[in-house]
């Protein structure tokens, strides 16, 4: 018989917060993938779990991975950890996991803690639609084109960050998305636990003072979406009707259909765009 992967989640803090499923489970199973053994041994040691460990991480999870689908396919049961929270947000164990389905290996997930959720019910910002974007990429230009994406997001943004870098990363998100209410979240679950609401600007200007310790997430207010209209609106008003109609005219709409457009673009009705370029063939207003 083939055996299961367990996806386990761990504290990101407080060891408490650890359930007794997990607990027994990372007891019952043959073998314990760790992202960093040495991290993780505390975890063990604490909960008296004497299950041996062995090391999935980045650098390793392809060839860390098929074998341990070989094992899983000996009929090993094998629980994934990460260092906090839950396998797979942020971290390699989703690599583990598709293996884990194109193999036919059963995979289960045991909920647990995630930073990400966490500090998204700490925010006090909209929680019914939201978008996780864990850490930004390190590479310039792909990290300009996820900025960009962002810009007109209207769901609630959650981005991870370490301290040595919140500052220039909170100053590369104003700069990209304007001043957003933002909701700044440190050393969650632990004795030092804060939730700074403020602005970006506010957020840089501390911590510029004030040297930001533990790992953060910042929680961003999504863009309304009047304002992403009104400015939609602004972008259109600088052309003649003209110049409106010749863009959807260019993308071969008819011309009944290019008027709906630009008056439905423009906040006005057909009629007022009709008589508008009967008015001014040269051109409108």
């Amino acid at each position: 018989m083939e055996g299961k992967l367990y996806l386990c989640a761990t504290p990101i803090g407080n060891l408490e917060d650890i359930t007794f499923r997990v607990i027994r489970t990372l007891k019952e199973v043959d073998l314990i993938a760790a992202e960093d053994t040495r991290h993780s041994i505390k975890l063990l040691n604490h909960f008296e779990i004497s299950t041996p460990m062995t090391s999935y991480h980045e650098f390793n999870k392809i060839e860390k991975g098929r074998h341990l689908v070989e094992q899983l396919k000996a009929g090993l049961n094998i629980a994934l950890i990460t260092d906090a929270g839950t396998p797979g947000i942020s971290d390699p164990g989703e690599e583990l996991v598709k293996m884990a389905y194109e193999a036919g290996i059963e995979v289960t997930s045991l909920p647990g803690p995630a930073a990400c959720i966490t500090a998204l019910t700490l925010s006090g910002l909209s929680t019914r639609r939201f978008v996780f974007e864990a850490f930004l990429p390190a590479d310039k230009k792909e990290k300009q084109k996820v900025l960009k994406e962002l810009q007109n997001e209207t769901r609630t943004i959650i981005i991870y960050e370490a301290p040595h870098r919140l500052v220039k990363t909170l100053t590369e998100l104003l700069e990209a998305l304007g001043e957003r209410q933002i909701t700044l979240v440190r050393e969650l679950t632990k004795k030092y636990e804060t939730a700074f609401r403020t602005t970006l600007s506010g957020a840089i200007t501390r911590y510029k003072e004030e040297e930001p310790k533990g790992e953060c997430v910042i929680v961003i207010e999504g863009r309304h979406p009047e304002d992403i209209e009104k400015e939609s609106r602004e972008q259109w008003m600088s052309l003649t009707v003209q110049e409106h109609m010749d863009i959807y005219l260019n993308k071969a709409m008819d011309k009944k259909e290019a008027m709906k457009a630009v008056a439905a673009d423009r906040g006005v009705t057909k009629r007022e765009i009709y008589q508008i370029l009967l008015e001014d063939k040269g051109g409108g207003r």
